[in-house]
């Protein structure tokens, strides 16, 4: 099936979104659209799958107009999507998700069994077999619940399939299994729309690219007739410079030193030291407990055993304010429903941590407050109009620089940084290094989990790679390589 929209524009209120916008996708083919968020990437694609109708200009499929008014029309014309933003309910079940509204039925009631057996194919075919079918969609990690949306719209048997940042949540492992499955669709003539800010994703496995600037077409490229650099330059007009740009401060005394830590049976064992100014990495496979790391340093989960000490102070820490209170910040790999307040404005969102510090009297001085945040939107280049701004109508790279700003209010001595760029494009991310690197200057120990090891490698000055709860060795950033990380990760020699 071929695709072919034309014209295309949209807009919501006073903002025009889309403007003229073309894009071709052929049978078999793998086609990236690219673009930094604000884009109109994801807009464009709701327009194909039925979400947004287009306020001008058309969408033909195989040839012949077609109107796409709703997500049913899509489906029934063979279109499917995988939104960025995960779109499970929480209380129902996997299998629940996966086939609401189209659930097997023998005598007119719900079959179970079938439905069951059924989601389990699916999940088998993603090599995610060990997902329950029963269990609760809210029970799974961010990457489970993306396997599941990905095995859902595999389940529609899709001509055309939308994978809107599919891979955000992935480790490599998870990652190079998908990659089979598109090829393997690909081979059966399914096309696919592929959104990710990822670039060494889209040279591995994408045919065409075609990107978008400020809600206008730019142009589209054969894969093999382009190269990074071109396209960073057609995204954001500009070069970036140094994609990983380094840092030259040696760390300086041990700040933060952990000790045997366990929590409630997902980590055991883990032992590492941070020094002032030093990035330490976090690497392994999805579910291997890189997260739970962070989360029981935080208080979140309940430490079972070990030690923490901050600056040779030991610390206890069996909930969020006491490690706020420590001086410990923690930017989670969840923004939307984790590390932001949507329906408050950027400028609640910045000092949410550290409101107390502009209070008089029981009452906010409304003055200092409103400096604090303009000095942190002009320090992080955080791109919103006005600080009253609610912070979900910012791009995502923006948003993930407001949750820096916030912990920045309380000054950290350490950071924990879990997925600090999922979602943010390439241009953002150029940023949020900057960002890091300036805190690593100032002094902060940070520890950042990241699936992308390119990151990982880059940016830290040692690695803790994890193993199944534990942690499989530390490498020296400047020697370990993509394949000894991968190695430990999997369970080899460290």
């Amino acid at each position: 099936m071929q695709i072919r929209m034309h014209d295309i524009d949209k807009a919501f209120g006073p903002v025009r979104v889309l403007e003229g916008v073309e894009f071709r996708l052929g049978a078999g083919e793998i086609h990236a659209l690219m673009g930094e968020n604000g884009a109109g990437k994801s807009t464009l694609m709701k327009i194909l799958c039925g979400v947004y109708q287009a306020d001008a200009g058309g969408i033909e499929v195989d040839g012949q107009p077609v109107h796409i008014r709703n997500t049913r029309d899509a489906e029934a014309l063979g279109i499917a999507i995988i939104h960025q933003e995960l779109n499970l309910i929480p209380q129902l079940s996997v299998m629940e998700n996966m086939f609401l509204g189209r659930e097997p039925r023998r005598f007119g009631v719900i079959d179970t069994a079938t439905m069951k057996n059924n989601c389990r194919d699916y999940l088998k075919l993603l090599g995610a077999e060990q997902i329950d079918p029963e269990i609760e969609a809210g029970m799974l990690s961010i990457g489970q619940q993306q396997m599941v949306e990905i095995a859902k719209a595999l389940s529609l048997n899709a001509q055309v399939l939308i994978m809107d940042e599919p891979t955000a949540a992935l480790t490599d492992r998870e990652i190079e299994l998908l990659f089979g499955i598109m090829s393997d669709l690909k081979n059966r003539g399914v096309g696919i729309v592929y959104v990710s800010h990822r670039m060494e994703e889209i040279f591995q496995i994408c045919d065409k690219i075609s990107v978008l600037r400020d809600g206008q077409f730019v142009g589209e490229r054969n894969i093999p007739d382009t190269n990074f650099d071109e396209i960073v330059r057609m995204m954001v007009g500009r070069e970036i410079g140094e994609r990983f740009p380094g840092r030259t401060q040696a760390p300086g005394a041990v700040r933060f030193q952990v000790e045997q830590l366990a929590d409630e049976g997902q980590i055991s064992g883990i032992s590492f030291e941070v020094r002032a100014g030093e990035v330490l990495g976090v690497a392994g496979l999805m579910g291997a407990g890189r997260s739970e790391i962070l989360k029981t340093l935080f208080g979140i989960n309940r430490k079972t055993n070990g030690s923490v000490s901050l600056e040779g102070i030991p610390l206890t820490i069996s909930k969020p304010q006491q490690a706020i209170a420590a001086g410990i910040g923690f930017v989670t790999e969840d923004r939307k429903s984790q590390g932001l307040v949507l329906s408050m404005s950027v400028r609640e969102n910045i000092t949410l941590t550290n409101l107390h510090g502009y209070a008089r009297a029981g009452m906010v001085n409304g003055g200092a407050e409103s400096r604090a945040v303009g000095q942190q939107i002009e320090r992080l280049k955080i791109r919103t109009r006005d600080a009253e701004l609610d912070v979900k109508s910012l791009s995502g790279g923006n948003q993930q620089k407001v949750v820096f700003a916030k912990w920045l209010e309380i000054k950290p001595k350490v950071l924990l940084l879990d997925e600090p760029t999922r979602g943010v494009d390439v241009g953002g991310k150029a940023e949020i290094y900057h960002i890091i690197n300036e805190l690593a200057a100032q002094g902060v120990a940070i520890v950042m989990v990241s699936s992308e090891l390119p990151e990982v490698l880059a940016m830290s000055d040692r690695i803790l790679v994890m193993h199944q709860g534990r942690q499989a060795g530390i490498f020296d950033a400047k020697t370990a390589t993509q394949e000894s990380i991968m190695a430990a990760a999997a369970g080899g020699q460290s």
